[in-house]
């Protein structure tokens, strides 16, 4: 998958193949498109500029023709000169060597088409983890903005752990939910995405194995991987991670750090037991394996609150407690948080200082209001509402078009149902034709490689009409591919 932000003008006197030359040639004189960068295929250029495949071809020869690209079977066509001089001055750097050798691994590709699939006009998007637009509270947000625009705040650099006033209101809002921890305890992140990538380069020795649940949305990442780290999965039942599989696979990976998502678990809904949280907390201080609660999830609720956090059962420090606004209220904040003893959370807040100097001012002190006015509390009552709804709706639907090609449960909050298919069929030619049908899925596989059989249903940003659309038209794929 690939994106270009630019088209031919068709009404142009200018050759549509010239105009795309012209094109190409720009890229590269530009440096935008160095030497070794691989040009898409033909048949997948034609299609995204609209036009034949024959006219690629015709531009793509006169690219030869001039030297500036080659193409070989097997390995596609690529850039292989950047001047109409090359010889008389000194070679570029190979850019492309650098990308390849970079210590941080690129996503998933999957998961890179869906990230860049995201943003194409009217694509029916059922597997994004994030709230609609429509559940975002923006007028609010501006009466906030407003607000701050009144008052006297500072807009430069924050201490180390964040704004003060932002963690004593986590510190209170942490009080609510059994969790004590005074403000020095408290870490502000850019989301918890950031908590993570903190504590993989903050607190762990390269080769180190994470333990998770399995499936997990960690292993859709590679930030732990980018660390060197290894993951390793231990599988999940109805009430949460088995607990009783710890020390086995901490002796046998000899493990460093477990994390879950207990409540509301990405990607499969589940609620971790009250018994299971004890469980694993106990388990977890036997083997002294430190334990990163991910608790995004949490408030997104329908029926009753979930258990409190592990770390509230914590006396001995050994839980790192990572929260954040971006489900629940709006993901363009970028404010989280970590909670953890406190010379962890100075150490990470060191690391944080010495890669993005903290977080946003602004978010932060947007934040502060959103506690202290009560509006974050009466937003939490009318989203689980909208949720709630949205959920019933999206399992009605399966249950009209699904009922006999997969199976499910019934999530009691957050965002996800995870969706076993019954027939047996390959994940990735689901994708591809359910993405030419403008239906971006999130395929089980991304979340565990032996996952081939699930996807992550979302009910929480798609339009109703768009995932009753959505899923019956899926059924159908589904049913023909499985014929």
């Amino acid at each position: 998958m690939f994106k270009i932000d630019w088209k031919p003008n068709k009404s142009s006197p200018v050759p549509l193949h010239k105009q795309i030359t012209d094109f190409i040639k720009e890229k590269i004189s530009n440096g935008e498109w160095t030497i070794g960068y691989k040009l898409p295929p033909q048949r997948a250029l034609a299609k995204v500029l609209g036009v034949n495949r024959s006219t690629i071809v015709t531009a793509y020869d006169e690219l030869i023709a001039e030297g500036l690209i080659e193409g070989k079977s097997g390995s596609g066509t690529r850039v292989v000169n950047n001047t109409w001089n090359l010889l008389a001055t000194p070679p570029p750097p190979d850019w492309n060597s650098y990308v390849n050798f970079g210590s941080h691994k690129p996503n998933l590709p999957t998961i890179q088409e869906i990230n860049q699939a995201e943003f194409t006009p009217n694509i029916i998007r059922l597997g994004t983890g994030e709230l609609s637009p429509n559940l975002i509270p923006s007028l609010s947000m501006k009466e906030i903005f407003h607000q701050l625009s009144n008052r006297e705040i500072s807009y430069g650099y924050e201490e180390p752990k964040g704004l003060l006033p932002l963690r004593e209101q986590i510190a209170d809002y942490l009080k609510t939910i059994g969790i004590p921890a005074f403000p020095s305890s408290i870490l502000i992140v850019s989301g918890a995405l950031q908590a993570l990538q903190l504590i993989s380069v903050g607190l762990l020795h390269k080769g180190s194995t994470v333990l998770t649940e399995k499936p997990s949305y960690l292993h859709s990442l590679n930030v732990f991987q980018s660390a060197g780290m290894r993951l390793m999965g231990i599988p999940l039942d109805k009430e949460g991670i088995q607990a009783n599989l710890i020390q086995q696979y901490k002796k046998q990976q000899k493990a460093a750090l477990l994390y879950t998502i207990p409540s509301f678990h990405n990607p499969t809904g589940t609620l971790m037991t009250v018994e299971r949280r004890k469980l694993l907390l106990d388990t977890c201080q036997q083997e002294q394996l430190p334990l990163i609660e991910d608790d995004v999830y949490r408030e997104l609720w329908f029926d009753e609150n979930p258990p409190k956090p592990i770390k509230a059962l914590d006396k001995h420090g050994l839980v790192l407690y990572l929260g954040s606004l971006s489900k629940s209220l709006s993901p363009g904040l970028r404010i989280g948080w970590i909670v953890g003893p406190e010379p962890v959370v100075e150490h990470l807040a060191d690391i944080k200082m010495q890669t993005d100097y903290g977080s946003s001012s602004i978010s932060q002190w947007a934040a502060v209001e959103w506690f202290s006015s009560g509006l974050y509390n009466k937003h939490l009552n009318e989203v689980r509402k909208q949720l709630k709804t949205r959920r019933d709706f999206t399992l009605e639907t399966l249950n009209s078009y699904f009922s006999d090609i997969a199976v499910w449960e019934k999530p009691s909050g957050g965002f996800y149902i995870w969706l076993r298919l019954l027939p047996s069929l390959s994940m990735r030619k689901l994708f591809e034709i359910a993405l030419t049908e403008g239906i971006l899925l999130n395929p089980g596989n991304v979340y565990d490689h032996q996952a081939e059989q699930y996807l992550r249903i979302s009910y929480s940003f798609a339009p109703l009409p768009q995932i009753e659309d959505g899923l019956k038209r899926l059924s159908k794929i589904v049913k023909t591919i499985a014929k």
